[in-house]
């Protein structure tokens, strides 16, 4: 039996018209131009508006500190050209890298209690428990709470004399802590107020990272007579390297632009303490910025900080990703 085949003839577009046997190629109308032309730009179209905005607050502001670092700018006067002079400052100057330092050991010190931390939470917060809607909304709690009124609270909960913490210390004999006017002490106020504030919100992060993790996984683990410890470790970790990733280059990030919390710690003062025992290159900037009134300056050290941010946040990636198995 020899099978036929049947085509059917092509629908033709609305508004084109047939084109007479033997003619050769359709010219196409100007609707179906139209069609083809939007099929191809709307997708640019889509994502133009954020492009836009980018540049108007993003781009722009960036090469526009670019700018004016190289340049001797005072609010009310015309720029001067200096060229690399304010850099050749910034890298002589021992306030710069004392403000580098604060802002290094600060980061440390209120980043990894922060995650690890975080991470414990969630993983409680993961089991069946009776109240765990309460208390993933009153982990997030602190985040939703202002700098300001958080550090004005943590600095009266730090004060020397009739201070919360040093009323504790008191209670169990230790002697009542300077905090403020500490090198250390200070630092570690100041970590413990970015700690309050921001390790809810890296516990719920965890938790969704967590939640998306397969229960197979664990299943199959506890019948191969896996402990929840050895659970955590060898399902739940592995499971969760993105957003460790995740979270440790946003809290990177932010412990680079530290800037409230060591202001109103030091009562609006942005010289970090009388030996600038917690100054941070945010402190630093906004005091040459705004207390010496060198624009110029103070923008050299914007742009330091961003490509020392860029530098940070490779170092974690790479750190992260030499890890994986």
């Amino acid at each position: 039996m020899t099978s036929v085949s049947i085509s059917t003839p092509a629908r033709p577009v609305p508004g084109e018209r047939t084109p007479p046997p033997g003619s050769g190629t359709p010219r196409r109308s100007w609707r179906t131009r139209l069609f083809q032309a939007e099929e191809r730009t709307a997708p640019y179209v889509y994502v133009a508006p954020f492009f836009l905005l980018f540049a108007a607050f993003g781009l722009f502001p960036l090469v526009q500190t670019a700018w004016i670092s190289l340049h001797s700018y005072k609010l009310g006067s015309e720029m001067k050209w200096l060229g690399l002079e304010n850099y050749v400052w910034l890298f002589s100057n021992p306030d710069f890298y004392n403000s580098l330092w604060k802002t290094f050991t600060i980061g440390v010190l209120s980043t990894v209690p922060q995650l690890m931390i975080a991470l414990g939470l969630a993983h409680l917060l993961n089991y069946r428990m009776r109240g765990r809607t309460f208390f993933r909304v009153a982990m997030i709690m602190p985040y939703a709470t202002s700098v300001a009124a958080a550090a004005l609270v943590f600095a009266q909960l730090f004060g020397r004399d009739a201070g919360a913490v040093n009323w504790l210390l008191g209670v169990v004999g230790v002697d009542a802590v300077d905090w403020r006017n500490g090198d250390w002490t200070a630092q570690l106020a100041i970590s413990i107020i970015v700690i309050w504030r921001w390790t809810g919100y890296n516990a719920l992060i965890y938790l969704a990272g967590m939640q998306s993790i397969s229960q197979d996984l664990y299943e199959a683990a506890a019948l191969d007579g896996a402990s929840r410890w050895q659970q955590f470790r060898h399902v739940t970790l592995p499971g969760l390297r993105p957003t460790i990733l995740f979270t440790a280059v946003v809290s990177t990030i932010g412990a680079s632009q530290l800037f409230g919390e060591p202001l109103i710690f030091g009562g609006g003062q942005p010289d970090g303490g009388a030996l600038g025992q917690y100054q941070t290159l945010g402190l630093f900037m906004y005091q040459q910025g705004w207390t010496y009134g060198s624009l110029g300056r103070a923008a050299t050290v914007a742009w330091v900080t961003f490509l020392l941010i860029i530098v940070l946040v490779l170092v974690n990636t790479a750190i992260t990703r030499r890890r994986q198995p």
